[in-house]
Parts: structure tokens; C-alpha cells; sequence
């Protein structure tokens, strides 16, 4: 299994990838979320439990539309196409969209692009094939 540096380099280059792609499509993107963090502040936050340990980390924003982007990068099986999301993570990021109003959304390496009530209506725990259900960012 890669350290959890390797997993962080390839989830930066992931979201990178994924700014490139919805400023090409005309949104403002910002990171947001742990990303912000010093080092030290991000390991405390990954040993609690709270939620905001969850934060996404993009914030976009396309005329009055305004979201939260969560890049889940080897997210994805290969030979499947099926997603997978921790289901902690889909929690906090109900009671995310909860406090703020604002939408979360997964965005996979292939860019298809699921919500957290897409994952958790989805029911199963596991592997979970839910193909065609993802949506693309436009």
C-alpha cells in the first residue's frame, strides 16, 4: 500500500487536474478545505473524528451557481468503472450540505461526478457498481 504522501501527491495532482477542468469550462475554482492547513493542523484533524476533517477541497463557482468539489482520485476501479466513496465521508458531506447550502459533489478520475445522497441511496456497502449514474462536469 502507498504511504500516505504518495496518496496525497497523486489526490494534489488529481484536483489540480480537476480546477484545469472546470476553469476550462468557465468556473472559478479555489481550493478549500484541509489544503489550507499547515502540516501539523492537517495530522491532528485526520486524528479526530469531527466531520470537517471531510471538508472538500475545491470551492467553484460558475454564475450564481456555487459548490463544493471533493476529487476522489483511485477512486475508481479500472476494469469495473464502479466508484467508491468512504462512507464517513458521505456522511459529513450530508451534514455539510446541511449546515451550508451548498452541494457537494465527488469528481473521479474519469470526471464523472456523483453527489453524497447518490452514494448513500446507492445502499450497498462494498463494491457497488452504479454505472451510468455518474454525471459529467459541463
Amino acid at each position: 500500500m502507498a504511504s500516505f504522501q504518495q496518496r496525497k501527491a497523486v489526490g494534489d495532482a488529481h484536483e489540480r487536474y480537476v480546477a484545469e477542468q472546470l476553469t476550462l469550462r468557465g468556473w472559478e475554482v479555489n481550493p478549500w478545505g484541509q489544503g489550507l492547513l499547515t502540516k501539523r493542523l492537517q495530522d491532528a484533524l485526520r486524528g479526530t473524528d469531527s466531520f470537517i476533517r471531510w471538508i472538500p477541497g475545491l470551492i467553484a463557482a460558475k454564475g450564481k451557481d456555487l459548490v463544493l468539489i471533493d476529487c476522489k482520485s483511485r477512486m475508481t476501479g479500472r476494469s469495473t468503472g464502479r466508484h467508491a466513496v468512504e462512507r464517513a465521508a458521505v456522511y459529513a458531506h450530508l451534514q455539510l450540505v446541511a449546515w451550508t447550502r451548498l452541494p457537494v459533489y465527488y469528481v473521479f478520475d474519469d470526471l464523472d461526478v456523483l453527489a453524497p445522497h447518490d452514494v448513500l441511496i446507492a445502499g450497498q456497502e462494498g463494491p457497488h457498481s452504479i454505472a451510468g449514474s455518474g454525471r459529467r462536469t459541463s
